[in-house]
C-alpha cells in the first residue's frame, strides 16, 4: 500500500517482482488486484500498460462480481520485449453519487430532500467537463445544467445525468479523486513460439536408411534434410537434434547401454567431444558446418525451425578434458569424475564443474552459445538445467537475449516442483514436465490445473515420449493409448512433443520395469522406415497431423491460462474446454483415459464455462470425426478405443458479451 487507498495482492507478480512475469506476443494476460478503501465509497481501478520504449495506455478495470474488492483487466502484448503494468485505485465519486440518489429516488425522497444531493453532482459535473476533451465536454455541462434546475421533478433533473451517453463519456474520462498508484510490475514478452509450438525429436544420424543388405547407413544433415518433410507434413513446428557434436571413442557405450561397445557402435550423442572437436564442432559423419546451415535453410523453406541441444558435458576425451581440466571435479586418484545417478553410471561423460572456474566456464559457455546462434539457431533444448547452478542460467539466458531476445530455452528439467519452476522464473522459455507420468483422471486433473495456474512464470511442453522415457503405459496400451495420449498432450498445453517412432507405437522396453526403449536409438542406428508403415495402415502419423491442425485452425487452444474441467460420471472420461478471450473460439475435449474398454457416461457442462446460457442447447462439431450433434448442460457419450479415443468438439463462437464473465472466473480460479 503506497497511497491513500489499498491495493493488494497484484496478480501477475512473481516473487515479490523478483522475477518478470511471462507472456508472448498476442497471448491474453489477465491482471487482477485487489483494491479497497474504508466506509461505502465506491473505488474503481485503471490498468496502466507501457510497452517497450512506448507510451503509456491506462485500460478501464472491472470488478469482480464474487468479490467487490477484487479488479480485473487484460491486455495483448503486440510485441516483444519488457512491458510494464501497474495498477492504479481511485475514489469514483460519480459512482457513489450515483449509487446514494438512486436509493434516494427510490426511496420516494423529494427534490427538496434531495437538494444537496444535486447541488454535489452539479460539481461533480462541472470538474468532469473541465477535464474532458470539447468533444464530450458539452454532454457533461448539460448533465450539471439540468442539476441546477429548480423546476421539474427529480426524475427529469438526473434523466442527462443517468444516461447511457454520460456514462459512456465518464467511462473514457473519469474523474479520478485519491488517486492512488500501485507497484510496478514487469512481464517478459518473447515470441509467439515460446508459447505455441509442436515439436518433434529425431535423431540426425538414423535417416540415413539401410544399404541392400539391410544394414543401417549413418544419417547426414542431407538425409535429415529429407526427412524434415515428412516432418512438416505432420504441421509440427520445431525439430529438435539431439547433440550433432563428435562423439567421444575413450569408454564409449555399446548397444544397449552396455560397457564393451563392437566395432563400428556409434555411441551416444551426449558423449560430447573427441579429437574432432568439442561444442563448437559437428560430427563428421553428419557433414560440416556448411552443410548444417544448409540444413537450417531448408529447414526454414518447410516452415520448421531447428532446435539443437545445450548438454554440458564432456566425454573424457572433449578438448575441455585436456585444455580445460578445472572445468571438472578431479577425484583423489587423480581421475577425472565421470557422472553417475545410481544405479546409472556414465563413464563416457564427464559433468562440468561450475566452481572451479566460473569465470572461464561462463564465458567458454556463451561462446558455444553465441556461436550456434550467430550461425541460425534460434531454439535450444537444454539437458538437466537442474543440475547446473540457478544463478549461470539466469547470466547466460540473460546474455545471449541482450543480443538475441528471440531465442528460446527449453529446460529438460525433470526434478522437483521448486527447481523446475526457479528454473523458468530465472529465464527458460519452455520446461519438460511430469505429464509423462500423469495417467489417471485424478493425476491429470491435478497436473493440468496446476500448469494452468503456474502459467505466468512456467510454460510446459508435454512431451507424449522422450528417448529415455518409455512409460509404463505405452508398453501396455496398444495403438489406442499412443492416440490418447497424443490427444491430451496436444489440448492440455499450447506446447507439445514427439519423439520420432511415436508414430510407430514403439512400445517394447529393454526390460521388464524399465522405461529405456529395447536398442535405444541413444546407443544406435535406428533407422524406420515410415512410408511402409503408412501404406499398412499401422501408423499415428495421420492423427498426429489431424491434431496438429486442429491446434492451428483453434486459438482457445493456443493459451495456456483458459482451461476448465467438467463433471463426468465416469473415472475413465476427462472433460475440459478451452475459451480464447479474443475471438471466442472455444474448444471441448473429451477422453476414454481406457486404451482396453470401451467406456460411456454422462458429461455434465458448465454452460457459464462455455459462455452458454442455462438450459442451452447448442450444436458441437467433432472435429476428429467429422460429426455434428447437438449437446445440452448433460451428455452422453461413448468411446471406443479400436475407433475413436476422444473428441474433440468445437462449439459456437462465445459473443464478446459473454466471455467477461469466464475473465473473471478464469482470474479468480488462478492462484499466485
Amino acid at each position: 500500500m503506497t497511497g491513500r487507498l489499498g491495493i493488494d495482492d497484484v496478480r501477475p507478480q512473481i516473487s515479490g517482482r523478483l522475477f518478470p512475469a511471462k507472456a508472448v506476443v498476442g497471448e491474453v494476460l489477465p491482471v487482477t488486484a485487489l483494491a479497497w478503501r474504508e466506509g461505502h465509497d465506491a473505488i474503481a481501478a485503471t490498468l496502466n500498460v507501457t510497452p517497450p520504449g512506448g507510451e503509456t495506455v491506462g485500460l478501464h478495470m472491472t470488478t469482480d462480481p464474487h468479490n467487490q474488492d477484487r479488479v480485473h483487466g487484460v491486455f495483448v502484448p503486440d510485441t516483444p520485449g519488457v512491458w510494464t503494468f501497474r495498477v492504479d485505485a481511485w475514489s469514483d465519486a460519480f459512482a457513489t453519487w450515483r449509487n446514494a440518489v438512486t436509493k434516494k429516488m427510490d426511496a420516494g425522497q423529494s427534490a427538496a430532500e434531495l437538494a444537496n444531493d444535486l447541488a454535489h453532482g452539479a460539481e461533480l459535473f462541472d470538474r468532469a467537463a473541465a477535464q474532458a476533451p470539447d468533444s464530450v465536454s458539452g454532454v457533461l455541462v448539460d448533465a450539471a445544467t439540468a442539476l441546477r434546475r429548480t423546476d421539474g421533478d427529480v426524475t427529469d433533473r438526473v434523466r442527462i445525468a443517468m444516461s447511457e451517453v454520460v456514462t459512456a463519456v465518464l467511462h473514457d474520462h473519469p474523474l479520478r479523486d485519491l488517486l492512488t498508484h500501485g507497484p510496478i510490475c514487469e512481464v517478459k514478452v518473447e515470441r509467439r513460439d515460446a508459447l505455441f509450438n509442436s515439436w518433434y525429436e529425431l535423431f540426425p544420424r538414423s535417416t540415413g536408411g539401410r544399404d541392400q543388405e539391410g544394414r543401417p547407413v549413418h544419417g547426414t544433415f542431407a538425409t535429415t534434410a529429407k526427412a524434415l518433410e515428412r516432418v512438416a507434413a505432420m504441421g509440427f513446428d520445431t525439430v529438435y537434434l539431439p547433440p550433432i557434436h563428435p562423439i567421444g571413442e575413450v569408454n564409449r557405450k555399446g548397444r544397449n547401454n552396455t560397457l564393451t561397445p563392437e566395432p563400428g557402435d556409434v555411441g551416444s550423442p551426449w558423449a560430447i567431444g573427441s579429437k574432432d572437436g568439442g561444442h563448437d564442432a559437428v560430427h563428421p559423419e553428419l557433414g560440416t558446418v556448411e552443410d548444417f546451415q544448409a540444413l537450417l535453410t531448408r529447414a526454414e523453406e518447410l516452415g520448421l525451425e531447428i532446435a539443437l541441444d545445450l548438454a554440458l558435458q564432456a566425454a573424457p576425451d572433449h578438448p575441455w578434458a585436456t585444455d580445460h581440466r578445472d572445468f571438472f571435479t578431479e577425484l583423489a586418484d587423480g581421475t577425472i569424475a565421470y557422472a553417475e545417478n545410481p544405479p546409472k553410471k556414465y563413464q563416457d561423460i564427464y559433468p562440468v564443474n561450475f566452481d572451479n572456474n566460473p569465470t572461464a566456464v561462463y564465458d567458454e559457455v556463451h561462446r558455444v552459445v553465441k556461436y550456434w546462434v550467430d550461425l541460425g539457431v534460434r531454439t535450444f533444448r537444454v539437458d538437466n538445467p537442474h543440475t547446473k547452478p540457478a544463478n549461470f542460467w539466469q547470466w547466460l539466458i540473460a546474455r545471449i537475449h541482450e543480443t538475441d531476445p528471440d531465442v528460446i530455452f527449453l529446460a529438460e528439467a525433470f526434478t522437483r516442483a521448486p527447481r523446475l519452476y526457479g528454473l523458468a522464473k530465472l529465464g527458460f522459455s519452455q520446461s519438460y514436465t511430469y505429464f509423462t507420468w500423469k495417467t489417471s483422471k485424478h493425476e491429470l486433473t491435478e497436473f493440468a490445473s496446476e500448469i494452468r495456474d503456474a502459467a505466468d512464470y512456467s510454460r510446459p511442453n508435454l512431451f507424449v515420449n522422450t528417448p529415455d522415457i518409455l512409460h509404463e503405459s505405452l508398453q501396455v496400451g496398444g495403438p489406442a493409448v499412443f492416440a490418447i495420449r497424443a490427444t491430451l498432450a496436444a489440448t492440455m498445453s499450447p506446447l507439445w512433443g514427439v519423439y520420432s517412432g511415436y508414430e510407430l507405437y514403439e512400445h517394447v522396453p529393454v526390460k521388464k520395469g524399465s522405461e529405456e526403449y529395447l536398442d535405444s536409438e541413444k546407443y544406435e542406428l535406428r533407422p524406420r522406415d515410415f512410408e511402409a508403415a503408412r501404406a499398412a495402415g499401422d501408423s499415428l502419423e495421420p492423427y498426429l497431423a489431424l491434431l496438429n491442425h486442429i491446434r492451428r485452425e483453434n486459438p482457445a487452444l493456443q493459451q495456456l491460462r483458459n482451461l476448465h474441467f467438467h463433471e463426468v460420471d465416469n473415472d475413465q472420461i476427462l472433460a475440459y474446454s478451452k475459451l480464447d478471450p479474443v475471438t471466442g473460439n472455444i474448444v471441448l475435449v473429451v477422453v476414454n483415459l481406457d486404451p482396453h474398454s470401451t467406456q460411456a457416461g454422462t458429461v455434465h457442462l458448465d454452460l457459464r464455462a462455455l459462455g452458454q446460457h442455462p438450459g442451452a442447447s447448442f450444436p458441437v462439431h467433432d472435429a476428429v470425426t467429422g460429426a455434428t450433434w447437438t449437446w445440452h448442460q448433460s451428455n452422453f457419450v461413448q468411446l471406443v478405443p479400436e475407433l475413436d479415443v476422444a473428441h474433440v468438439l468445437i462449439l459456437p463462437n462465445v459473443p464478446a458479451d459473454r466471455r467477461e464473465p469466464l475473465s473473471w472466473r478464469r482470474v479468480t480460479d488462478y492462484r499466485a
